[in-house]
């Protein structure tokens, strides 16, 4: 049946279902029922809510929300207004807008909306092994599956009777509705009748220049109580209740009703995440099984107990680590960290590490199958071609003045000319390297913090030799360094990262991208180029760069030449996987800790500070668009930064995973933690987001597989040069007299005579055992005396072929592991392949049924009487709607 409209007094909000009841006030009967969805009629939906109060501009803001509503009504949206008396803070108006069948349909038609025509009979039963091991971590049925599934096809005005439309008001969803609104507002205009300015459109202006306030779809009910209305869904009290509560972490979530409820790009999210999540489980287990082989295998050391024995590493005198503030110092006092360094630099990591190349590889394959599997069952399908054709980005369209004709819809369209897209592009492209060029900067200004403050560290604390305080023992110059450096460098990335999100964002807006998917395809790849350099550059710094380039005694390397007194860094005897370890910690940790309680408690202070105390507030006195007004924002990159977070995560754990086999673990941790939190934020403290399609997860995906691929590399290059695994193998097959690791320690360390040390680089207080003429340094060189002393021995030569060898075996094992496993594994299910095409072929089978059908009525009708035309618009509302279309 039509929607009858409303009456003169309906639309000026006097309207009522029933008359009050004898002693009670028309504002008593309202106050009794303000948490609602529906106009003060009881009938019409509230799809979207404006708000706006009055200010010293208040004429110029009044004229524009007069010729914007004016032009909504036009396009034959349905308007109420509440008055600031009836708002709690007395001076907020909150505008109700109602969109009636026909501008459902019409726009569901330009929007080309899949809508049900024909219950499935495609069977979806599947025997799934040992369901009842499951059973515990499942969620009700009614819960899961919210609604039966149905054959789609694009909304036709023209074929209402195609649809099963059984009523009109509850056809189109609450999500699709308010997205139909969204697309009028963003793009009626408010200038005069009359007058064509461009620039005067849409509702985002309005934002931005305090017209209105804010503008949002409204939640359904309060989240902890479910809605007095039964003819409202409740579905946030579900969603609260058996998802969102860190209670039901264990549990599945709750896809269908996510999408239902926000959107399948919402939804598609956090699908993703939970897949990631589940994914992490089996790293996990995995990496705790090589850091526990590591713990197990901790007595059969035998290079570490070399180090810390008395009479083998106390014997050892080794030269100086830095120019003038260094000592000469003893081998043992390394013994803590050289044990350390045993937990993840082992060979059950060269496992772990190829492990994780495989790892990977089966988490993006499987993540495309269930992807594609959502796609179909989420009528996402066909979905990229409509939205990169009819969603053109209200800002291009106003910023874009040049007209030119489309070839596909051979109809009039903005473009942006080729010398103002090159120019534009030129601009991007010369801001993007000098923010990266300002990120490698702060990295040296680290580098340079590290050698310098490692003298002074060496000063402070003492070699065990000179009798130093306990502390010493525990804290070497290298760990003091490392770890101190790791925290500035992690503040400064935090303090980049707050400029870098606006910088990537103006970038991107001085482009003009055409459409949505395009505007966030590219920022995307701009904010994580920034945050990979941002994040990574460090850590790239310790596994590939430091104690590589360090030189030996009496031909140091310094990092701005010799004048600098800048001596590039060496590592431990027991290597830099250490460091890497203590960098990748920290910075990881540290990032996730800061993104929890930023995410947990900034929600919490905001709302608290804007007057909403949390469910014990009496808020059934308030009404519905008052409790949601008060609510954060969900921006339209609030998606995006979600995104960023587990991608850089991702990046983590992967990339340098070599050097923390647990990384793994601390990231199924946070995300167990991070699926509840936002979960939590997005039913309790953000307005209902704008439900939006997407059918994957864009860009993110390219990002990942380029991820993938590099993380094989750099994990090979770890294991080759910044873990001691090589040396070692090469010593115990080829060098080895006992084969066994017995005497490593003394061979992998080179010999230098004291005597020849030049001046700069002698401690000041010059001392040295008289019994001992010759020092000891971390390399493969000859010893004095020799024919070619400190020039690079047979053995630097064996081990640098055996890291090249070692890298090309390790590439090429993973990648053809994993283009195997990539080859195996199609990424459309192929039950999911047949019921698409089954799909299709029954869509065209029952449409051109249809078609016939309605011809033979047609040709029936034309013998009787003269066919009846369709209801048509107004004038004012056809030419409202070709406005906003």
């Amino acid at each position: 049946m039509e929607l009858i409209p409303p009456s003169a007094d309906e639309s000026s909000g006097n309207g009522l279902k029933e008359a009050p009841l004898p002693g009670h006030t028309e504002t008593d009967k309202l106050h009794s029922n303000k948490d609602t969805v529906f106009f003060r009629d009881g009938v019409r939906r509230i799809d979207f809510v404006l708000s706006y109060v009055e200010d010293k501009d208040g004429e110029k803001k009044q004229e524009r929300r007069r010729e914007f509503e004016a032009n909504l009504e036009k396009a034959g949206l349905e308007l109420e207004t509440e008055d600031k008396s009836d708002s709690k803070d007395q001076k907020t108006y909150f505008l109700k807008i109602h969109a009636p069948w026909d501008v459902l349909a019409t726009f569901a038609d330009v929007l080309k909306i899949k809508v049900p025509f024909k219950e499935s009979d495609i069977p979806h039963g599947q025997d799934v092994p040992l369901e009842w091991l499951s059973h515990p971590f499942r969620l009700p049925d009614h819960i899961m599956h919210p609604q039966p599934d149905y054959f789609t096809y694009p909304f036709d005005k023209t074929k209402t009777d195609f649809f099963l439309i059984n009523d009109k008001d509850t056809f189109f969803p609450p999500s699709t509705r308010n997205r139909i609104v969204f697309y009028i507002l963003a793009r009626c205009p408010y200038y005069k009748e009359g007058r064509k300015d461009k620039g005067k459109t849409g509702i985002k202006r309005l934002l931005s220049n305090g017209t209105y306030t804010a503008a949002f779809p409204l939640h359904d009910c309060r989240y902890w109580k479910k809605a007095r209305n039964a003819e409202c869904e409740s579905e946030r009290y579900n969603l609260y209740k058996h998802w969102a509560r860190f209670l039901c972490f264990y549990k599945e979530q709750p896809l269908n009703l996510i999408r239902k409820y926000y959107g399948e790009k919402i939804g598609i999210y956090f699908a993703w995440l939970g897949f990631y999540t589940e994914m992490l489980f089996f790293a996990a287990v995995m990496g705790l099984i090589c850091f526990t082989y590591g713990v197990l295998s901790y007595d059969d050391n035998i290079s570490s107990k070399e180090i810390c024995n008395p009479e083998i590493g106390g014997s050892i005198v080794m030269c100086p680590l830095c120019d003038k503030k260094c000592p000469f110092w003893k081998l043992n006092s390394t013994c803590l960290s050289s044990w350390q360094s045993h937990l993840f630099d082992n060979e059950g990591t060269v496992f772990f590490a190829i492990f994780m190349g495989i790892w990977v590889t089966l988490f993006l394959e499987f993540w495309k199958r269930r992807q594609a599997r959502l796609e179909y069952e989420w009528d996402l399908v066909d979905f990229e071609e409509e939205q990169q054709q009819l969603q053109i980005r209200p800002e291009f369209e106003i910023r874009c003045t040049n007209r030119r004709l489309n070839r596909i819809t051979q109809e009039m369209e903005p473009y942006l000319p080729v010398t103002s897209k090159c120019a534009r592009f030129s601009l991007s492209a010369a801001a993007v390297i000098f923010w990266i060029s300002l990120i490698v900067a702060c990295i040296i200004g680290v580098i340079a913090y590290r050698l310098a403050v490692y003298a002074a560290f060496a000063s402070i604390i003492k070699d065990p030799m000179r009798k130093i305080q306990l502390v010493g023992r525990f804290i070497t110059p290298q760990l003091a360094t490392s770890v101190t450096a790791s925290c500035i460098n992690f503040v400064i990335i935090m303090i980049l990262n707050f400029f870098y999100e606006r910088v990537a964002v103006w970038i991107t807006d001085l482009e003009i991208p055409k459409t949505h998917l395009e505007y966030e395809n590219r920022l995307t790849m701009k904010m994580f180029l920034f945050q990979f350099v941002n994040y990574y550059s460090s850590c790239f710094y310790v596994a590939f760069f430091k104690g590589k380039f360090v030189g030996y005694p009496g031909e140091y390397s310094y990092m701005f030449g010799k004048w600098s007194n800048l001596r590039n860094e060496e590592c431990d005897p027991g290597g830099c996987l250490i460091e890497l370890t203590t960098q990748l910690v920290i910075v990881m940790t540290g990032k996730q800790l800061c993104g929890n309680i930023q995410e947990a408690l900034l929600p919490l202070i905001r709302n608290w500070w804007s007057g909403r105390r949390g469910r014990h507030n009496p808020e059934n006195h308030y009404s519905r668009w008052e409790q949601d007004h008060v609510l954060q924002n969900f921006s339209q990159l609030g998606l995006f930064y979600e995104y960023l977070e587990m991608v850089v995560q991702f990046g983590f754990i992967t990339l340098f995973v070599a050097s923390f086999p647990l990384a793994p673990l601390l990231a199924l941790f946070n995300n167990i933690l991070e699926i509840r939190v936002d979960a939590w934020k997005f039913t309790t403290q953000f307005k209902r987001p704008m439900a939006s399609k997407a059918r994957n997860i864009g860009a993110w995906q390219e990002i990942l597989n380029a991820v993938a691929i590099l993380s094989v590399v750099t994990n090979a290059f770890i294991m080759a040069f910044t873990s001691d695994m090589i040396p070692r193998m090469v010593y115990l097959y080829a060098y080895s007299k006992e084969s066994s690791m017995r005497g490593y320690v003394n061979n992998s360390l080179s010999i230098y005579n004291i005597s020849q040390i030049p001046e700069r680089n002698m401690p000041e207080d010059n001392w040295f055992d008289n019994a001992t003429s010759t020092c000891r340094y971390r390399d493969y060189r000859y010893p004095p005396g020799h024919q070619r002393e400190y020039t690079h021995t047979m053995q630097f030569w064996h081990i640098l072929a055996a890291k090249m060898a070692f890298i090309i075996i390790m590439e090429h094992v993973v990648f053809v592991v994993k283009f195997f496993v990539a080859w195996m594994i199609p990424d459309v299910p192929s039950d999911v392949k047949a019921r698409i095409k089954r799909e299709r072929y029954l869509i065209q089978e029952y449409l051109h049924n249809y078609e016939v059908e309605q011809l033979k009525l047609q040709l029936s009708a034309s013998f009787i009487t003269e066919p009846q035309s369709e209801m048509t618009l107004t004038p004012d509302k056809h030419e409202a709607l070709s406005e906003c279309l």
